[in-house]
């Protein structure tokens, strides 16, 4: 199962971590796999292309993990198209746990 953790601080977004393997289908033929990580890659790449903002990642050597941290010093302006850029990720995790509730959650966390 993919375990989606997104963290929030006064509803800013300031990270998210995707842990596991949906295990919804043989090594390399998992859709659900690859909709998660093309969702949460591109996100991560729309960022850096469109905000100028290289996010920090951490990935696991094995795949099944992606930690992505939102620096909180961001000028106004670049913080808010970065969030919005990261609340559209999360629609699309969101639509994607919707129809394989069995193979991924999300749950967020407020500090």
């Amino acid at each position: 199962m993919v375990e989606i953790q997104v963290e929030r601080s006064s509803n800013r977004i300031t990270s998210f971590t995707l842990n596991g393997h949906a295990d919804a289908g043989p090594y390399g033929y998992d859709l659900v796999c690859a909709a998660v990580s093309a969702v949460s890659i591109g996100a991560i790449n729309a960022v850096f292309t469109l905000c100028n903002v290289e996010l920090p990642t951490e990935t696991g050597k094995e795949g099944g993990f992606l930690r992505c941290v939102v620096p909180n010093n961001l000028p106004k302006e670049t913080d808010e198209k970065v969030q919005l850029l990261i609340e559209g990720m999360l629609v699309s995790l969101d639509a994607i746990a919707q129809e394989y509730s069995e193979h991924i959650t999300i749950q967020e966390v407020f500090k």
